[in-house]
This record gives structure tokens, sequence and C-alpha cells, in this order.
């Protein structure tokens, strides 16, 4: 009998002793632990970017703008995932501190479903810049910072990018890395 992964998570895995870090760095962009300190930069974020972050990310996340409120629910969501090790959410600022967008280290089955061909990933990145990083190259540099985050900060060796949008990919379709 075939497993139906579609209704699993596969929670990441981290070895013993591991830290997450708490500063990601990777030529000009910083990224920091997402939390409550970034409310009204994400806030304006996220309102200016609804319509690029369904293009470039994908998923069912924003539909429409977000309130203050309502994201600092989300804020603090994150920052419980993160101390609990379940998830690992950053801010994305330029090494001059303007903020560029957020990234996302998930436990697969969260966005995309569990299938056969996942299961043998590590972690599901994914990743969204504002129309004014994405217009200076941002996307594609963030892309290549969470490649090297990935494997070099963080102990994984399988990586599942799941944005709809992939940097050097021809279409919209997610792709391995």
């Amino acid at each position: 009998m075939a497993t139906d992964y579609a209704q699993l998570i596969k929670r990441i895995a981290l070895p013993a002793g591991f830290s997450p870090p708490a500063t990601l760095l990777f030529d000009d962009i910083v990224a920091t632990v997402l939390g409550r300190e970034h409310l009204v930069e994400d806030v304006a974020g996220i309102n200016a970017s609804v319509d690029l972050i369904a293009e470039t990310r994908g998923g069912g996340w924003p539909t429409e703008p977000v309130t203050e409120e309502g994201n600092y629910i989300d804020l603090v969501w994150h920052e419980c995932e993160f101390r609990e090790g379940y998830s690992f959410s950053y801010a994305v600022h330029s090494a001059g501190g303007e903020y560029l967008g957020c990234c996302y280290f998930y436990p697969l089955g969260r966005r995309t479903p569990l299938s056969e061909e996942l299961i043998s990933r590590d972690v599901d990145v994914s990743w969204w810049v504002t129309p004014s990083a994405y217009e200076r190259g941002y996307y594609e540099k963030l892309f290549l910072a969470l490649k090297q985050w990935g494997t070099v900060d963080f102990p994984f060796s399988a990586l599942h990018f799941s944005n709809r949008l992939i940097p050097g990919s021809l279409g919209f379709a997610a792709i391995d890395g």
C-alpha cells in the first residue's frame, strides 16, 4: 500500500546542540529573526507587495493588505515557531537598513503538499521582496543567499525552493537546489 504523504508534515531535523542563527549575512543582505520589532516595516512591505508576492512566491498569503493587529499575531507566531525549532523566518534588510522582504525555512508539507519526491528534502525554502527591491535585483540575490544559508549556516543538504518563480528557471515552476 502506497503512503499518502499529502496530509503529513515532515518536521525540520537539526543536529543536537545546533542553534539556528539569529543573523544571516550575504553580500549586502542582512537577515534577522522575524519578530514584533519588524511590525511597521513588515506591514508596509507586505501591503506594497501583495501582487508581487502572489506572482513570485505564490501560495495563499496574502490575499489582501494586512493590518498591524493581524500582522502582530503572525509575527508572534513566527517568534514562537523559531524558538521551538518548528520553522525559521527572517526579516531581510540591506546592509544600509532598508527593509527588503522576508524569507522562510519551513517544514516540508506546510506550504507544498508532501509527496514521495519531497520526502527526501530537508526543508521548504521560500521568500519575497518588495517591488523596489525586486527592481534592483534582490529577488535573485536573496535566492542565492538562501542557497548559501541553507547549506552553510544551516545544516541542510537538500533544499526545496517552493516559490512560484525561481531565478534562472524558465517559466513559473518550483525547483530544488
